[in-house]
């Protein structure tokens, strides 16, 4: 039954490394977090007016969540995985030990016969001096008092055996169910990108579709720069005070993340939407979840989910200038918040088009080119 078992586990193995239950379960957690902010985002979604973005993003969310399901599904399965090798060991190894000691409880056994059915009576005809014959009867009585020892830890080996055995059954089961739920998330996942291929194949040949798409962006641009109107006008108490201007640092900028330019600032033709579109900063294409720092001292003044940008940080430097950084996976900094160049302003999210990080520059509600900020430029 254990070789059978096994057989299956190697089977089940395959002959990749196991991780790190410790990288698991952090991987794990960052999953729990991203299904939470998929959550958080699908519900902000049911408090905007429906719209042809809103159900674009919608869709695009489903597909995230889905996603992350299936990749958590994928961690446990690794976590399960390392226990059933371990057990294995652990298996291997009390086998071990039950054959060392019956071996040598063989050899013992084998002397103590040796010495015939008289024991120590049969010692006696050897030895004149009843001293010796005493010590050698010591000898005998501690030699059937290791055999006890032995049998008795042999006994409590084979049922730690036979318990590994169980657990091990047990491990395997969970394995198998797992595998179970990844296929079907599998085909879930599937489905969700079908949809979303279809939701978008059928946006490029409905022109009304693109007047709509073109209409809530539209839309969405004006209520940004009352946003960032209403910012400028807080009283000059709640204004963020820098140790340097922030225009002399025109050129000198770091780049949020390491990316390379998806879309530059400027009219653009959306590939997708076939909507012209007029970005006012730039798009850049970064590996998901890759760390958005600050490119200066500056206090957060927003931080939510917001129409079609997803979760948004927007940066006060002082003297009417913002930085802003669209589309992020979720929302780890808060409203008030002062942070440092460099540190650490969110992580790059998912859009339809692939992750990208949106990330603007504006003086007061007017957009300004990022590139002519950064050192080096995205390329």
């Amino acid at each position: 039954m254990r070789r059978v078992l096994a057989f299956l586990l190697a089977g089940l193995l395959g002959a990749q490394p196991a991780q790190d239950p410790v990288q698991i379960r952090q991987k794990l957690a960052v999953l729990k977090g991203r299904m939470v902010q998929v959550d958080q985002q699908l519900e902000a979604l049911t408090k905007r007016r429906k719209g042809v973005l809103v159900d674009l993003q919608g869709i695009a969310l489903q597909r995230d969540r889905v996603q992350a399901q299936l990749d958590s599904a994928r961690l446990r399965q690794e976590q399960t995985q390392a226990q059933a090798a371990s057990l294995t060991q652990e298996q291997a190894r009390i086998q071990g030990q039950v054959q060392q000691l019956r071996a040598s409880l063989r050899r013992q056994v084998r002397w103590m016969q040796a010495l015939g059915p008289l024991g120590e009576l049969g010692l006696y005809t050897s030895f004149r001096d009843p001293s010796t014959w005493l010590a050698k009867g010591r000898i005998l009585a501690w030699a059937r008092l290791q055999v006890r020892k032995k049998l008795a830890e042999i006994q409590r080996l084979e049922t730690d055996l036979a318990a590994k055995g169980q657990a091990l059954q047990v491990v395997l089961a969970r394995q198998a169910a797992e595998a179970r739920e990844a296929l079907a998330l599998q085909a879930s996942l599937r489905l969700q990108e079908d949809r979303l291929n279809t939701f978008l194949a059928g946006l490029q040949q409905d022109e009304a579709a693109q007047k709509q798409v073109q209409g809530e962006l539209a839309e969405e641009s004006l209520q940004l720069e009352r946003l960032l109107a209403n910012l400028t006008n807080r009283p000059k108490s709640e204004s963020f005070e820098p140790a340097e201007p922030f225009v002399s640092l025109r050129g000198e900028l770091p780049q949020p993340v390491s990316g390379t330019l998806a879309q530059g600032f400027g009219e653009h033709l959306h590939p997708k939407f076939h909507t012209k579109t007029l970005q006012s900063g730039v798009l850049v294409a970064a590996p998901l979840g890759a760390t958005v720092q600050a490119v200066a001292d500056g206090r957060v003044v927003f931080a939510d989910f917001y129409q079609s940008y997803g979760p948004m940080v927007i940066l006060d430097h002082g003297g009417g200038w913002f930085t802003l950084y669209t589309h992020l996976q979720g929302l780890i900094v808060a409203k008030g918040q002062v942070l440092k160049q460099g540190e650490t302003v969110g992580t790059v999210g998912d859009t339809v088009d692939g992750p990208r990080l949106g990330f603007e520059i504006r003086h007061q509600a007017k957009a300004e080119d990022p590139q002519r900020w950064l050192k080096p430029r995205y390329r």
